[in-house]
């Protein structure tokens, strides 16, 4: 039978890793080519990654909510025929079969018959391991069937296989030199004081001994390593444990890496704890008439450290903690390269629309007979694109590395979408070469999709200027962040009535509050208030976007 690994593909532009939100199967589902197998969250995206095999699910390698990188092996297939009618016919059979083993398939004989007896008692009857532990497997001339798994729920890991490969050789160097009698090596007892290095422990050829025994009386030896593979929940208990998890002793791997597991964090934080509780010093006693006079001045000093304390970040009970990743964690990544790269300034306006109130409201009748929801948002779009034609710097992107402004020729403009999981910033190209009914039913249908998270991360892709509209929730001027590595962004208050000057009266008129934030490097403050004068005349005098 063959087994394929699937890695997870770049599923978006330059995409390093993803959540994996959810799977859609199930090991000994069978699946066709291009299914989606599973949910993954990245770039701002919840997509779908389908399989690239026709087969049946041997195993799945990464719990739903753990970060993966782009390229690690998520699921494997059983990808032969036989394999596959297997499942399909739901044999009884099929757990007495290691479908690993190269006798598969091959008439019975005596030693398929000793393999079977060999084969480890699991519930199911079937060995679990990943494709790693079976590669190793397959590259010593283990039978990975008869290797005691270690791992949760009896999985066999490569240091299993590694530890049976070497009884084995053992055992066959035993009988050959003298009998089976013999019993078998010692290490030598090499004064370390009781501690076991962990290094030590997985042996010179990575050859792991039994799982270390973390002594609660006696202090654990951190391994101290870079980099540990453990899933969220692993990840946050550590945190609550106050455990570093790169401490954690660990036998067990996956794809070369340490993984560590909640037992084993629970474990190590105990031995810590033990640890420091015997190493605590009796205390001495202490002359009160010395140091009473040294409480005093330490109270202030103990007052500031428990403020410290207070503001560091510490939970109370009743406290509720979220973790800052997916969506939320990449619009703080880009929030903080955009702010801490472009110089920000932003320029405020306000925009007195009776004309446009006038001219939607007369074209609204004409778009709702073409099943069109008509907002102020496609003038706007093409208020900007005459800004933008008349002064291009405000369409461009720095390109610090090659010391170059790139004026982009392309008027593709983001729309930040407020959604539940967060701000998505779907893009309409060329919405110079678009019509207002166009634009209104493309901005709608991407905002919709944002909502429900079916956007494409091509659909996210492109925009040389993106505007938001703050004022659909409330409000009138903001200080909207550049969606990096653009040079601008328009922020829209909301249009209402508000008091205005006109012919030495105050009267009350619909106006739009505009906040343009540039990045200063590019844009003079003088060029973003003549880009703002172009938008404003378009929208107050809406019939100059007929001839764009």
């Amino acid at each position: 039978m063959t087994v394929e690994e699937f890695r997870l593909p770049d599923v978006g532009e330059g995409v390093a890793e993803g959540e994996l939100v959810s799977w859609l199967v199930a090991p000994g589902d069978r699946v066709e080519e291009d299914q989606p197998v599973a949910e993954v969250e990245t770039d701002k995206a919840l997509v779908e990654v389908p399989s690239s095999y026709d087969g049946t699910v041997e195993e799945l390698f990464v719990e739903e909510g753990e970060m993966v990188p782009v390229g690690d092996v998520i699921i494997s297939f059983r990808v032969d025929e036989d394999g596959a009618e297997a499942d399909d016919s739901g044999s009884a059979d099929e757990g007495d079969v290691d479908e690993t083993s190269p006798d598969a398939g091959e008439p019975e004989s005596a030693e398929s018959d000793d393999a079977a007896e060999s084969e480890p008692a699991t519930s199911s009857g079937r060995t679990f391991a990943p494709p790693s532990a079976r590669r190793l497997a397959r590259e010593l001339g283990v039978d990975v069937a008869a290797v005691d798994g270690s791992g949760p729920g009896g999985r066999v890991t490569e240091a299993d296989v590694r530890a049976h490969a070497n009884g084995d050789a053992g055992a066959a160097d035993a009988g050959d030199a003298e009998s089976d009698e013999s019993p078998a090596p010692t290490p030598a007892d090499v004064d370390f004081d009781d501690r076991q290095s962990v290094v030590d422990a997985r042996g010179d050829d990575g050859a792991a001994e039994p799982s270390p025994t973390i002594d609660s009386g006696s202090s654990p030896e951190p391994a101290g390593r870079d980099t540990t593979l453990a899933t969220p929940a692993t990840r946050k208990l550590a945190r609550d444990l106050g455990v570093d998890i790169d401490d954690v002793p660990t036998d067990e791997t996956r794809d070369g890496e340490a993984f560590v597991t909640d037992e084993d964090v629970r474990a190590y934080a105990d031995a810590l704890e033990s640890a420091t509780a015997e190493s605590a010093p009796e205390p001495e006693p202490v002359d009160v008439d010395e140091t009473a006079a040294a409480t005093a001045d330490a109270t202030a000093g103990d007052t500031s450290t428990a403020s410290a304390s207070a503001a560091g970040g510490e939970t109370t009970a009743g406290d509720e903690t979220v973790p800052y990743r997916g969506v939320r964690r990449t619009i703080g990544k880009q929030m903080e390269r955009s702010k801490f790269t472009a110089p920000h300034v932003t320029h405020h306006d306000t925009a007195e629309v009776d004309a446009l109130v006038e001219a939607r409201e007369e074209l609204k009748p004409r778009a709702e007979e073409r099943g069109v929801n008509l907002t102020y948002m496609p003038f706007v779009m093409k208020a900007i694109v005459a800004g933008l034609k008349e002064h291009p710097y405000l369409n461009s992107e720095l390109r610090e590395d090659d010391e170059e402004i790139v004026l982009r020729k392309e008027y593709n403009l983001g729309i930040a979408v407020a959604t539940d999981a967060g701000l998505m910033v779907p893009v309409v190209d060329d919405v110079d070469e678009k019509g207002l009914f166009e634009l209104a039913a493309e901005v709608r249908d991407l905002a919709t999709r944002a909502r429900d998270r079916s956007l494409k991360p091509a659909e996210m892709k492109g925009s040389t200027f993106t505007v938001t509209n703050f004022g659909a929730i409330g409000g009138e001027f903001a200080t909207p962040i550049i969606n990096y590595p653009e040079t601008a962004i328009m922020g829209l208050g909301a249009i209402e009535e508000r008091p205005v000057v006109r012919d030495g009266e105050v009267v009350p008129a619909p106006t739009l509050p505009l906040s343009l934030s540039i990045d200063h490097r590019v844009v003079d403050g003088a060029v973003a208030a003549r880009f703002a004068n172009t938008v404003m005349e378009h929208l107050e005098h809406p019939l100059l976007l007929l001839t764009r």
